[in-house]
């Protein structure tokens, strides 16, 4: 397979992987996911997800390496309350474009969930999650 198709299918798996994700929070007994069952993710909303995006693009412009950011869903009318922390942990130039390592945490009914993507900050000033 050509490097470009080799490069476009795993895009795609990606993009796919992530929505495949979100989506089993909803149908995760179904499709043999219950061990996403009652975990952060499961009780996240789309303003859920922008306060953690929000607080992340805040991280990514304030903070050092190894500072955290507190973040939660107060005022997103999720009845579930969901808080955690944002933690850029390694600067780093990639292409020429300013990238660092974060780790995300999210806490909800006494579960937690980590993720640690790259982002990388564009031309429009704002962070965005690497491809990987």
């Amino acid at each position: 397979m050509p490097i470009t198709h080799r490069t476009l299918a795993r895009a795609s798996f990606l993009t796919l992987a992530a929505g495949a994700l979100v989506a089993a929070s909803t149908a995760a007994s179904a499709a043999n996911l219950g061990f996403l069952n009652n975990t952060p993710i499961t009780y996240m909303k789309q303003r859920d997800l922008q306060a953690l995006n929000d607080a992340a693009q805040i991280a990514l412009n304030t903070k050092k390496d190894g500072e955290s950011l507190d973040w939660d869903n107060k005022g997103t009318g999720n009845t579930v309350p969901i808080n955690g922390t944002v933690t850029p942990q390694e600067t780093f130039d990639s292409g020429g474009l300013k990238c660092r390592k974060v780790t995300l945490v999210a806490q909800a009914k006494g579960q937690t969930q980590t993720w640690m993507p790259v982002a990388c900050k564009g031309s429009d000033g704002k962070w965005k999650l690497k491809k990987q």
